[in-house]
């Protein structure tokens, strides 16, 4: 029976979409790693602190969903998309929901003390982020911005853990993901146009209409671009890095493509297949740049 409920709770928070933010995360921690002195490449790697990384990610990940869905279940329970999610459902129980968000909490927790004492220090802050954004959408339209935040703050946390301090720097590849989940965000929530209307809930879809939401998406997404140059410049990246973001521009004009106005019957394979491959391809040119370019060369 717990062991019904657990795989239920994972399907529940879609466990397999880790994929979209972790790359991110593992690339910034690759970023610290990788040496800034001409002449030197990767200086070392830590494969304890790569391994605590990702079970941090994945701890505040699955407390953060979870988390939403206990918050909106009411909402979910009205609208007709989301009725037949597990809660609504009745599915699952609301006192093993929550019991599932204290232990991912104290998992990711746990994995940022034994990554350093400023991981540690920040971790209730990043806690505090991740379910803040549960709530926005009943106050503010830029919700879609504080989802990709939360997003956005893993790159910057995986280059504390490595180096115990944050280099502004990394910054720059908080921006991008910070733009691109705000982006693909509103394209998701699209669907949601005449229930947000109805309940009176904050989206940009229904402040701009969906024609609207889609520009500003496509805005959000070329400055998720800019964003990934300048990090390439910052950190005197090489061609595969540059390759990476190539890649990155062709497969979000692609997604825009699968989304029309009138016509959002696409929006899932531009929402989850487009993104996952986003995510992934952008780690692997981008590991592939810092484990063969070496800095100032």
């Amino acid at each position: 029976m717990m062991l019904k409920r657990l795989l239920l709770t994972l399907e529940m928070i879609k466990f397999e979409h880790s994929v979209f933010a972790l790359p991110f995360a593992l690339t910034g921690a690759l970023l610290a790693i990788r040496s800034d002195t001409p002449g030197s490449s990767v200086a070392w790697i830590s494969w304890a602190k790569i391994l605590w990384i990702i079970l941090a990610m994945v701890g505040a990940r699955s407390a953060a969903m979870a988390f939403n869905r206990l918050v909106d279940a009411d909402i979910d329970a009205r609208n007709p998309r989301t009725r037949m999610r597990h809660l609504p459902a009745g599915l699952l129980g609301r006192g093993f929901t929550w019991g599932f968000v204290a232990v991912s909490s104290a998992v990711f927790v746990f994995a940022a003390g034994e990554l350093n004492p400023l991981c540690l220090h920040l971790a209730p802050l990043a806690l505090a982020i991740v379910f803040i954004y549960s709530f926005t959408k009943r106050f503010t339209a830029f919700s879609h911005l504080v989802l990709g935040f939360s997003l956005g703050i893993a790159p910057a946390a995986a280059w504390i853990a490595i180096r115990g301090s944050l280099d502004p720097r990394i910054l720059w590849l908080t921006a991008a993901v910070t733009f691109w989940t705000a982006g693909f965000d509103m394209i998701y929530s699209c669907q949601d146009y005449e229930f947000d209307q109805a309940e009176e809930l904050f989206s940009v879809p229904r402040l701009l209409g969906i024609a609207g939401a889609l520009r500003v998406a496509r805005l959000l997404h070329v400055l998720m671009v800019a964003c990934l140059l300048m990090l390439v410049h910052q950190l005197h990246l090489g061609v595969l890095a540059l390759a990476g973001v190539a890649a990155i521009m062709a497969l979000l004009v692609y997604e825009h493509s699968l989304v029309k106005p009138n016509d959002l019957s696409r929006v899932n394979a531009a929402f989850f297949t487009m993104n996952g491959y986003v995510s992934v391809l952008f780690f692997v040119f981008w590991a592939a740049d810092i484990f063969l370019f070496k800095p100032g060369a």
